[in-house]
């Protein structure tokens, strides 16, 4: 198998040069006959390099510690669905699933051009995939092998990472996987627009899916992600500002604006280059969170030290800028519009406020990140900026996001009347003047989560009226009762009440993120058994402490009898694991969560009398933050749902 597996990753490295020499060829002749091999040659890569994962896979499942990436992540105690995720725990089999997703993207986008051979654009965008490829089947070929061997066969295994034995790790990496790979087609189709000089805007409809869908994806994995920390690092929270976690949210915020601004070209046909370089850096920036994570240059709580690929990952994002840039440049004419921006009052404006916002974060974020490079550079000291950094530059941002996003609806497109603004204004903003004095007479009176707050409350207006104009607006023309017109309003205009949908999520998550920041409860005491810890309104009582052993672990598990306000909420169970081969034992938090907050317990030491040390903390409103999220992907995934073509004539308008 491992035979197999070296020969798949070698072929699908052949065919992948083999379809850039087939394809380039094709198009200098302008012979469609290498075209069409090229396109086969492609599709033959998906083949390889899923023989090579199934080979891996079968490599784990059968304890083959020979291989060295196996007898580094698995071992004979490690359940068998842990085996399976052991693929994507190591750099090296990371790298090859990377290939693995984009080789299948690229099998479907070769049938989804099916009809579409005879593009001037199609070979060029099948040329940028089968480059994506040849950079990462070479890295796993000759530089970074999953198959590589042993000297020796060792009776066992190191086992996995304790803190990646979690469900949260089954689906984190692979979901922020697919959102990196996922921008791949984007990009290649923008590439090819410009490289063919097909520069109007069908390449974004073509694509609109593939963006969206990886913004999901992308969105996916950042949430399991910060469910993961919440429940297995045992600080108490989801986001710490992380180099990696960055790493993931910096594309994402381009990627957002892009989408964004996306809608601009497709309707008012402007901010070309604007797009051809949210793109491109999108995609840069997914390649850079990939090297982040693998070069080992920044500290951070899950990369993979320092590998040495650090300095092909740089040379092919420096390939890949000075290319698209050069592209871009060279295609500037063509892509610069002779429609402007009407006026500073109008829907397009808030657009390119918020992609101006989108894109201060992400410089922000980038900025904190690197700074330790930058410092050392400039100093020799690696100084790291931490939370606070992060939370003053861009908590202002995030608020002034907020507003434009409740903004944008409330202003029509091209150029809005007084009389307009007054009219759509004045519900909204009545609406938070009186949420505001609420708030304050509730006590609320710290200053950013009085305007975090207000603001939720204007934003969300904002979108039930929307939903509330158009359903009735419908319910009118059609003669349908409102609960009838809502659905089928949602249901016919998915792409517009989508998008509604996902800016609702993303209230919901600031209020869970700022409930949760700005009113966190701690307590820390180390208890004997019948001892009590008070935090908040809340006493926990330390009954007992059991032991036992389960799958690859030992297990010591405290019981704790919870009471709120006096009254009885039965009990928590904090616990300690000791895993099979680990060096130190992992925390398992105990938590009791409802819409208000939740209640989080953690163990941190056992002392030898059996004393235990607990940290308790009351987190208000975190549950809305996940809420908050898959509201967003929820959005999105309405947005992107295939409807009927419309008949020529059709001009429904609701």
């Amino acid at each position: 198998m491992v035979s197999i597996g070296n020969y798949s990753q070698l072929l699908a490295l052949f065919f992948s040069l083999t379809t850039i020499a087939l394809l380039l060829t094709g198009i200098m002749k302008n012979d469609f006959r290498f075209i069409m091999s090229g396109r086969r040659a492609l599709v033959t890569v998906a083949f390889f390099t899923s023989t090579a994962s199934i080979a891996l896979v079968y490599l784990f499942f059968t304890n083959n510690f020979q291989v060295e990436y196996v007898a580094s992540y698995s071992n004979r105690a490690l359940p068998l669905f842990y085996k399976a995720t052991a693929f994507w725990a190591g750099q090296k089999g990371s790298l090859l699933f990377w290939a693995w997703i984009l080789s299948l993207f690229s099998a479907v986008v070769v049938y989804n051009t099916r009809d579409e051979i005879d593009s001037k654009a199609t070979p060029y965008i099948y040329t940028v995939l089968a480059a994506t490829l040849v950079f990462f089947l070479a890295l796993i070929t000759f530089v970074t092998n999953p198959f590589d061997l042993l000297r020796f066969i060792p009776p066992d295994g190191k086992g996995l990472n304790p803190m990646l034995q979690n469900p949260g790790m089954i689906f984190h990496p692979p979901t922020l996987f697919l959102g990196y790979v996922g921008f791949t087609i984007p990009f290649a189709y923008a590439i090819a627009a410009m490289a063919s000089g097909n520069l109007d805007e069908s390449w974004l409809k073509k694509t609109r899916v593939w963006n969206i869908l990886a913004w999901v994806f992308l969105t996916i994995g950042i949430l399991l992600g910060g469910q993961w920390a919440y429940v297995e690092l045992g600080w108490g929270g989801y986001w710490a500002w992380d180099p990696v976690e960055n790493a993931s949210f910096i594309p994402w915020l381009v990627a957002t604006a892009f989408i964004h601004t996306a809608i601009i070209q497709e309707r008012r046909n402007i901010m070309k280059v604007w797009n051809m370089t949210l793109i491109l850096l999108t995609f840069v920036l997914s390649l850079f969170g990939t090297y982040l994570v693998r070069s080992g240059i920044l500290q951070s709580v899950h990369d993979f030290g320092a590998t040495g690929l650090g300095g092909y990952f740089l040379v092919f994002m420096g390939v890949v800028l000075i290319g698209g840039f050069s592209l871009i440049a060279s295609s500037y004419r063509k892509l610069r519009s002779e429609k402007v921006l009407e006026s500073y009052l109008s829907r397009e404006s808030t657009f390119l406020f918020n992609n101006v916002i989108l894109l201060a974060l992400a410089f922000s974020t980038l900025f904190g990140t690197l700074f330790p490079l930058i410092s050392e550079a400039v100093t020799g000291n690696k100084i790291t900026v931490s939370m606070p950094f992060f939370n003053r530059v861009n908590t202002p941002l995030f608020l002034a996001l907020l507003l434009v996003t409740g903004l944008c609806p409330l202003i029509g497109w091209r150029k809005a009347s007084a009389d307009n603004l007054k009219k759509n204004f004045m519900l909204p903003f009545l609406a938070m003047i009186a949420g505001t004095i609420i708030l304050l007479v509730a006590g609320i009176r710290e200053f950013y989560p009085l305007v975090a707050f207000s603001l939720c409350i204007f934003v969300a207006v904002t979108i039930l009226r929307e939903f509330w104009t158009g359903a009735k607006a419908r319910g009118k023309l059609k003669g349908e009762p409102l609960i009838v017109a809502f659905p089928r309003l949602l249901w016919r205009m998915r792409r517009r009440y989508g998008g509604f949908i996902a800016h609702l999520g993303l209230v919901l998550m600031v209020i869970g993120i700022t409930g949760s920041n700005a009113y966190k409860l701690e307590n820390q005491a180390t208890l004997t058994k019948g001892q009590t810890l008070n935090v908040g309104a809340y006493s926990l009582r330390y009954d007992r402490i059991g032991k036992w052993r389960e799958w690859n672990r030992e297990v010591y598990a405290a019981t704790l009898s919870v009471f709120k306000n006096g009254t009885s909420l039965g009990t928590i169970r904090p616990e300690k694991r000791f895993y099979v081969n680990a060096q130190q034992p992992t925390t398992e938090v105990s938590l009791r969560s409802t819409l208000l907050e939740d209640l989080y317990v953690t163990m941190p030491a056992i002392g030898r009398n059996w004393d235990i040390t607990l940290k308790v903390m009351v987190n208000p409103l975190l549950q809305w933050v996940w809420i908050g999220g898959f509201t967003m992907v929820a959005g999105g995934l309405i947005a992107i749902i295939p409807g009927r073509k419309r008949r020529v004539g059709s001009n429904d308008i609701l």
